[in-house]
């Protein structure tokens, strides 16, 4: 399904998507002291139904779906999904009173989600809790060594410089402690580098990417700093790096 993995979101608003909602901060994966406002990175679940309506806003499109839980609105990536045809939108979220500038339309609930390919296998992460519902072993950071570079900083020093970096491209060496793939089209990562103080919940960073990545992985990435980043859905962030490309391991 990665392969189906584009930048959604973003592409979403460059297409005159407009999503509005309320939240807050990444929970640290190794802690379990929550940050001060006390989010999660979203987590979605997977929609299988017929489609009954399908809306163009290139190169994404609305799907409205007769599933068990009733008709639903979702809006993918666009893709071969006819009417009347059975499609599963894997790692669905919801977000509501979602304006469409395109389309001219606000859909009172929408799923955003990619659309699975039959047979594939669950993408990784999807369930918060692992496998079987057990919780995720903590990963030990220890001191991870700064990225070189006049833009590079820390995971501590993006939190106390998070205003002045606001829409500055920043590179961060650091260990990913937490891996969500395929959730509104972006996979999710919290990074921490041993910078920072648990309680205050600054020595965790969450980023989203198109790159692959795996829980353990020591990484060097590049992405935009974003501060009060409202996602939708109650999913706000104080700090994050946006469409982080992977640099190096």
């Amino acid at each position: 399904m990665s392969s189906a993995l584009s930048l959604l979101l973003s592409a979403f608003v460059m297409a005159g998507f407009s999503p509005a909602a309320t939240a807050a901060t990444p929970p640290q994966a190794s802690s379990p002291a929550p940050h001060p406002t006390g989010a999660q990175i979203p987590t979605g679940e997977d929609l299988t139904g017929k489609v009954l309506e399908r809306l163009e806003a290139s190169p994404y499109c609305y799907l409205r779906l007769k599933t068990a839980k009733g008709e639903v609105w979702t809006a993918v990536p666009e893709a071969k999904a006819e009417k009347g045809a059975n499609v599963t939108v894997a790692n669905a979220v919801l977000m509501t009173n979602f304006e469409s500038k395109t389309l001219k339309r606000t859909f009172a609930e929408v799923y955003f989600g990619t659309l699975a390919t039959p047979g594939a296998a669950p993408a990784t992460g999807a369930n918060p809790h692992g496998q079987a519902g057990r919780p995720a072993k903590p990963v030990k950071v220890g001191k991870v060594a700064k990225a070189a570079g006049a833009d590079a900083r820390t995971v501590a020093e993006i939190w106390a410089q998070k205003q002045n970096l606001k829409g500055k491209g920043v590179t961060l060496r650091a260990k990913v402690v937490k891996y969500t793939k395929g959730i509104m089209g972006k996979n999710w990562l919290h990074l921490q580098d041993g910078s920072g103080d648990p309680k205050k919940g600054t020595n965790d960073l969450t980023a989203t990417s198109q790159a692959e990545m795996a829980v353990g992985d020591t990484v060097t990435i590049h992405g935009v700093v974003q501060t009060d980043k409202d996602f939708g859905a109650g999913y706000t962030y104080a700090v994050i790096i946006e469409d982080a490309k992977l640099t190096g391991k």
